[in-house]
């Protein structure tokens, strides 16, 4: 019974929440420091999502890159150094685990930030896909305001990304060990 006791005085020493002011209307909000024509890689199978994204995007003057498959992504990826990446752990071919891991083993694009979607519900997905390297985990389906807070943030955190200088392109991605 004592525990019991315990719990009841600590529920009872709770304050209880205050409201504050209104928050600022997010669709008024000015973008943070995010120059125009900062590129993003979308890979992901869903052609809809892509689409979305991508128009999402595209219309605060983001250059897009797509790839359907992480074959595909990876490819793009020894071609085109973006700023940012949105990975879909399901994906035909090699994973989005996979394609990670390669990604952070790389010298030339390891430290881009990467945002991890998925539509699964399983919490252990988002604790891997950490543990790998993800800079961020986020749940299909979305919405434009976490979205664009999630992009903000990582390039924010990140002011040099955009204006690193691209490696030689000679050590871009680790070769596949499969």
């Amino acid at each position: 019974m004592a525990l019991i006791d315990y719990f009841r005085k600590r529920a009872a020493v709770v304050e209880p929440l205050t409201v504050s002011s209104a928050p600022q209307d997010r669709r008024r909000r000015p973008r943070k420091n995010v120059p125009p024509g900062t590129s993003v890689l979308i890979i992901d199978d869903s052609k809809t999502m892509v689409a979305a994204l991508g128009k999402m995007l595209q219309e605060n003057h983001f250059k897009i890159f797509e790839a359907l498959d992480g074959e595909a992504g990876l490819e793009v990826l020894r071609k085109n150094k973006p700023d940012l990446i949105f990975l879909d752990i399901v994906l035909p071919g090699i994973s989005g685990f996979d394609v990670l891991r390669r990604i952070r083993r790389s010298t030339y694009v390891g430290k881009i930030p990467v945002i991890v979607m998925s539509g699964n519900e399983a919490a252990t997905e988002e604790y891997y896909v950490r543990r790998i390297g993800a800079d961020d985990f986020m749940r299909k389906p979305c919405s434009r305001a976490e979205v664009f807070s999630r992009v903000e943030r990582l390039l924010d955190l990140k002011p040099n990304a955009l204006s690193a200088v691209a490696g030689d392109g000679h050590d871009m991605l680790p070769p596949d060990r499969s």
